[in-house]
């Protein structure tokens, strides 16, 4: 067994004696506490109740699992010791106002992401974000997080799986750190983890193909093509329904993940919110040397306008973002490129 530094030596080294640094670091001490929690509730499985029963609707009209009010709960208790003022959650219709004293932070959060994989022992995840108090200190709570991804602090996740693991960035790069049961401690496993730029691997729903955008056919059929297409490679196709699930096989091996925005109701503008799934998200990747984009802008320039504000995704390996973002902008050039005997030719209809 090697040495390792744990999470805490990993954030008093950040701290450095500063007030603000310490208080940061605190605040991902805190976090990782709760989902420590959530990740012993998930290990019993079965054992500790019916994780996946219905308990209602959450704000946007996704049905709320207990254990999605389960985890909301615990986080929600153990960030109220924390120096958080408000708390925004996937769970929550408006802003909390924690009553925190000298607090300096917001704290956006999914509890529970993927929880449609609860009752079938696939990984799923707690993602979190955290951005400074607004410049206005009255402006209401809601508004206190209409701030960009690039103001964010710090992000993260912690995925449960066959190993309980958290993903940090405070600015610094992404760091892996993995939870050892015997101490109940996290240790870096992975430092300043990179992307591989170049992939041959995408994760997309492909159920929806009938409701895509064309530019998002004409990106995976090419893929499909593999080695005889104008890719002229074999691709490998990948999808969890997990977003921490696709993240972390994307830092630890490459790949490309995709969440478009299509013709359905309530999916016109994306489906993953901007706040606690699409920032944290993007900060983590683009601290790995990837690329997060709604696929005509870069995920970390918007500038959210309400608290569940849903977003495209796509996210991975740079080369193949930067490519995807180029049938966005410019479908027509793509299919000019085309063979002409392909799927797209001349003679095909």
């Amino acid at each position: 067994m090697g040495d390792f530094v744990t999470l805490e030596h990993h954030l008093n080294d950040f701290a450095q004696g500063d007030a603000d640094r310490r208080a940061l670091a605190d605040t991902v001490i805190a976090v990782a506490d709760a989902c420590r929690t959530v990740s012993e509730l998930i290990a019993q499985g079965p054992i500790a109740g019916d994780m996946a029963a219905a308990r209602g609707d959450n704000e946007a009209g996704d049905v709320q699992k207990e254990l999605d009010v389960r985890a909301n709960e615990i986080l929600i208790e153990r960030l109220r010791e924390t120096p958080v003022a408000f708390v925004a959650s996937e769970e929550l219709e408006d802003a909390l106002v924690t009553g925190a004293k000298g607090a300096k932070f917001c704290l956006a959060m999914d509890p529970l992401d993927g929880s449609s994989n609860i009752d079938t022992n696939v990984s799923i995840g707690t993602i979190f974000s955290i951005l400074p108090l607004h410049e206005d200190a009255d402006a209401a709570p809601a508004m206190q997080f209409m701030q960009p991804g690039n103001a964010q602090l710090a992000a993260g996740y912690v995925i449960y799986g066959p190993q309980t693991a958290l993903v940090l960035s405070l600015g610094e790069g992404s760091h892996i750190f993995t939870l050892d049961r015997a101490t109940s401690t996290f240790q870096m496993t992975a430092q300043n983890q990179q992307i591989p730029e170049r992939t041959r691997e995408f994760a997309i729903n492909a159920s929806n193909y009938r409701h895509w955008g064309e530019w998002v056919r004409l990106y995976i059929d090419d893929c499909l093509d593999g080695a005889e297409g104008p890719r002229g490679k074999d691709f490998n196709t990948r999808w969890v329904a997990s977003l921490v699930a696709e993240c972390h096989r994307i830092l630890s091996r490459g790949g490309v993940f995709l969440y478009p925005a299509d013709e359905r109701p309530g999916y016109e503008d994306g489906r993953l919110r901007l706040l606690y799934e699409a920032n944290p998200i993007a900060m983590l990747v683009e601290q790995a040397g990837g690329i997060a984009t709604t696929g005509g802008q870069k995920i970390l320039d918007i500038v959210p306008e309400e608290l569940h504000q849903r977003v495209p995704l796509i996210f991975g390996s740079a080369e193949e973002v930067e490519r995807i973002e180029h049938y966005c902008r410019e479908p027509e050039t793509v299919a000019r490129q085309s063979p002409l005997f392909g799927r797209r030719g001349l003679f095909r209809t």
